[in-house]
C-alpha cells in the first residue's frame, strides 16, 4: 500500500495520539533531571516512548532515529513502530533531545516525535552534522544559507520592520560555529548561545509568539529533519548543507550518492504536506514547561502541530499515576 492509498493518509487523530508519546517519554525521563546521568534520562525516555508508541495506530519506520552518535539507547533507523495498520508513515524521534541538559538540570530539554507520509522524510546516512538556518513565515523569502551573516541579519530585519540589532539568532556553542558568531556580532544581532539541542530553538525560531528570530548554525543533521518537520508545520522553512567533519565522511557520503554541496530546502528534509510533530517538556524552556510532579501524578506542557491544516495546540495533561498504572499495566511513579 502507498502513502496515497486509501486508508494510508495520516488523519487529525494521529496528533493527540503522538502527544501521548512524547508525555511518556518526558515523564519516564524527567526523573533524572539533575542526577549526573544523560545516558539513564536518555533510555528511560527511550523505554517511556516506545511502550506508547507501539499502541499507536499506523505502520511506522523510523527514518531519523536517536542515540547512533554516542552509542546511547536508541530508537533505531529502519525499526518498525506502531500497531501496523495503516496509515504507513516516515518517523522521526528523539525521546530526550537535551540528554546533558536533563542530567545537571538545565532548560529546554524536550521529548519530541514527527511523522509524516510514506517516504516523504529525508534520510541522511552518515552525515551527522549540517549548517542550517530556521525562520518563521515572515522571513521565508529572506533567508538565504550562502548568504553572510550580516545579510541574513540585515534581510531578517528588513522583513520584521526592525533593526538589525532587534534581531534575535540562537546559534549552538562550538567551534565549529566561531566565525558565524563573531559575524552576527559584528552586524549588531543579538547571539542567543544554546548548549545543546537546537530543534526547541527552531521550532522557536518559526513562532511568531517567541522572542527568536533566526536558528543558524552548524548542529546534528537528525534535528534538523524534526526541526523541518516542526517548522513547516507553523509556516516557517529551514535550509540547510550536509556538513562533512573531514575529507574521509565527504568522500563516503560522495559514494552514498549524497551532494554535500547542496541546499536542502525545507521540502527536501520533510516533503509532502501532511506531517505531524509533537513536543513535551521535559526540562523549563523558552518554548515549554517541564514536567511537575505532584503527590497523585504529574502535570506535562506539550504543543502539537499539524501541517495540512496549521493548527498548533498547546496541551496541559494532568496524569494521575494510579489510574495510569491500572489501565496501562505499567508502572508510573
Amino acid at each position: 500500500m502507498t502513502a496515497g492509498s486509501v486508508g494510508s493518509v495520516p488523519d487529525r487523530n494521529l496528533a493527540l495520539e503522538l502527544v501521548r508519546v512524547t508525555e511518556a517519554a518526558a515523564l519516564a525521563s524527567a526523573r533524572w533531571v539533575g542526577r549526573g546521568d544523560k545516558n539513564a534520562a536518555d533510555q528511560a525516555a527511550v523505554d517511556g516512548m516506545r511502550a506508547i508508541l507501539d499502541t499507536v495506530a499506523m505502520a511506522g519506520v523510523v527514518v531519523i532515529g536517536e542515540g547512533e552518535k554516542d552509542e546511547a539507547p536508541m530508537l533505531y533507523n529502519g525499526e518498525k513502530v506502531g500497531n501496523g495498520h495503516p496509515p504507513e508513515v516516515d518517523v522521526a524521534v528523539d525521546p530526550l533531545e537535551g540528554t546533558r541538559l536533563t542530567s545537571v538540570g538545565q532548560p529546554n530539554a524536550i521529548a519530541v516525535i514527527a511523522v509524516a507520509e510514506r517516504g516523504t522524510m529525508f534520510f541522511p546516512g552518515a552525515a551527522v552534522y549540517m549548517d542550517k538556518i530556521a525562520c518563521g513565515a515572515e522571513v521565508v523569502d529572506a533567508i538565504d544559507i550562502d548568504a553572510s551573516p550580516e545579510e541574513n541579519v540585515r534581510r531578517t530585519a528588513e522583513a520584521k520592520g526592525v533593526k538589525a540589532s532587534d534581531v534575535a539568532v540562537v546559534v549552538l556553542d562550538r567551534s565549529r560555529n566561531e566565525k558565524l558568531i563573531g559575524g552576527l556580532r559584528e552586524c549588531g544581532a543579538k547571539v542567543m548561545l544554546i548548549t545543546d539541542g537546537d530543534v526547541a530553538p527552531a521550532i522557536a525560531a518559526a513562532n511568531p509568539w517567541r522572542p527568536v528570530d533566526l536558528m543558524m548554525g552548524i548542529g546534528g543533521t537528525p534535528e534538523g529533519v524534526i526541526a523541518a518537520a516542526a517548522v513547516k508545520s507553523l509556516g516557517g522553512a529551514v535550509q540547510g548543507r550536509l556538513w562533512p567533519r573531514d575529507e574521509d565522511e565527504r568522500t563516503k557520503l560522495a559514494k552514498a550518492g549524497f551532494d554535500v554541496d547542496r541546499v536542502l530546502t525545507t521540502d527536501d528534509l520533510v516533503g509532502g504536506d501532511n506531517i505531524f510533530v509533537a513536543a513535551t517538556g521535559v526540562t523549563d524552556g523558552a518554548l515549554l514547561e517541564g514536567v511537575r510532579y505532584t503527590p497523585e501524578g504529574a502535570v506535562t506542557d506539550s504543543m502539537v502541530m499539524r501541517s495540512r491544516s496549521g493548527t498548533v495546540r498547546r496541551v496541559q495533561a494532568w496524569h494521575a499515576f494510579e489510574k495510569l498504572s491500572k489501565l496501562s499495566g505499567r508502572e508510573y511513579r
